[in-house]
């Protein structure tokens, strides 16, 4: 097992679900199904970054069990298995680095003039949900959910529950809910002090034990049939996540004043150790972010266009734009192609660092995650999927990603210039998925 992983990652996939488990149940009636019935849905996902970073398996299978009086009892599994590299927030230099594990035990080196990455990165995922639908009187639906994922440093378990109410003949649906869930950190190593500094092999006193999170989502939503043709869903949430956000395994270079060079250091002797002076990131310990949400779907005889936006701001500076568009369209009787656009733009945290600045006063908060930071990202992709004559139905998707980012001009200091510090990210995803039901 390695010596790090990122949790705000490996995580992203289980929270996603869980808003989406909360947005179905609370925006969308439940349709009257045939009794007891059986249908699974299964998948194999594999995503690879550029230049043999983060790669991505992931398998996946749920299962729904329809009830005559529209009771609907969901269950899913994944399992993720995932390795690479991961940029460590170091910043680039025209000299190798050396740099600590997070365990304490071992060393790692960056070749001269790469963004270093930590190429310990490794990690297994395990995700359980389930959830139950049903009517509630004759216009109402409840629908709750649990949910449990397990890593090797990291616990995650939830639960949610909304409520849908229908009006105007059920051409209106108005929804709330609510989900909270409390993750337990385990780092390799230890959690480290805020802004502590790397330390060589084997000495302690800058990391502690273990921590927690907690956090809370309420959503409230509105779906419209507008006409025959078209529907638009609106959904505003609102999440408090406090706790320790911080990601454990982030760190800063100390950078000198006029150079922009990482200062250098010597490991003590008889010690392996970091060839620079590099801290420990720290962010704050509460984070509120509010989104709103729309999309529309309209169907042109037998093709239907989706268009979705969504706007992100929080209480750490970020605000973000999300906008998605897909368009699936028949082909013959049984299969269909649908072509996928995504554009993504972020603003980076009020404490997003390049670096921290040798002799100036350590802040109280201090990130170099390129994930805090300033960045567009695009995804296209096409996704086909066709009808077995049994009635069952298989898909597959192909995507393609590409991020770029940069540094705010203020920041880049001296030499800094001169060297790539926030590299451009591309990655393949590609998904198999079967569809089949049982009575």
């Amino acid at each position: 097992m390695s010596d790090t992983k990122n949790p705000a990652d490996l995580n992203l996939a289980l929270a996603a679900a869980t808003c989406a488990l909360l947005g179905i149940g609370a925006t969308e009636p439940v349709a009257a199904a045939e009794a007891d019935t059986w249908s699974f849905d299964s998948s194999l996902l594999y995503y690879g970054e550029s230049d043999d970073r983060v790669q991505d398996v992931s398998a996946a299978i749920s299962a729904q069990r329809k009830f005559d009086d529209e009771r609907v009892l969901g269950l899913s599994l994944t399992a993720d298995t995932l390795t690479g590299a991961s940029a460590s927030g170091a910043i680039a230099l025209d000299r190798p680095q050396t740099f600590t594990s997070p365990s304490g035990k071992a060393t790692y080196t960056t070749q001269a003039g790469d963004v270093p990455l930590d190429d310990t990165f490794k990690d297994t995922r395990f995700a359980l949900n389930a959830s139950w639908t049903q009517p509630l009187a004759r216009l109402y639906t409840v629908s709750g959910g649990l949910g449990f994922s397990t890593e090797y440093d990291y616990t995650h378990i939830g639960a949610n529950l909304s409520l849908a109410r229908d009006f105007n003949k059920r051409n209106t649906t108005v929804s709330a809910g609510l989900a909270w869930s409390q993750d337990d950190i385990d780092p390799v190593g230890g959690a480290p002090l805020p802004l502590a500094q790397m330390l060589d092999v084997g000495q302690g006193g800058n990391k502690a034990g273990s921590d927690s999170k907690d956090v809370l989502d309420f959503l409230v939503g509105l779906t419209q049939v507008l006409n025959r043709t078209t529907v638009l869903r609106i959904n505003y949430s609102y999440s408090d996540a406090s706790g320790y956000l911080n990601d454990p395994y982030k760190i800063l270079s100390v950078v000198d004043p006029v150079t922009g060079d990482t200062l250098t250091r010597t490991p003590t002797a008889g010690l392996q150790g970091p060839t620079g002076v590099y801290r420990y990131e720290n962010r704050p310990d509460s984070r509120v972010k509010q989104s709103l949400y729309a999309e529309m779907k309209h169907s042109f005889g037998a093709p239907v266009l989706r268009v979705a936006y969504r706007f992100m701001t929080d209480d750490w500076g970020i605000d973000s734009n999300t906008l998605e568009t897909s368009l699936r369209w028949p082909l013959g009787g049984s299969s269909y192609i649908e072509p996928q656009l995504r554009y993504y733009t972020q603003s980076e945290a009020d404490f997003y660092r390049a670096n921290l600045v040798a002799g100036q006063p350590l802040p109280q908060y201090a990130s170099a995650d390129f994930r805090l930071g300033n960045f567009d990202a695009t995804t296209v992709g096409v996704k086909f999927g066709h009808k077995t004559a049994g009635g069952n139905e298989w898909s597959t998707r192909l995507e393609y990603y590409q991020q770029t980012g940069d540094i705010p001009s203020d920041q880049i200091i001296g030499n800094q210039a001169n060297r790539p510090q926030y590299p451009d990210l591309s990655a393949v995803i590609v998904q198999f998925g079967y569809r089949f039901g049982l009575r």
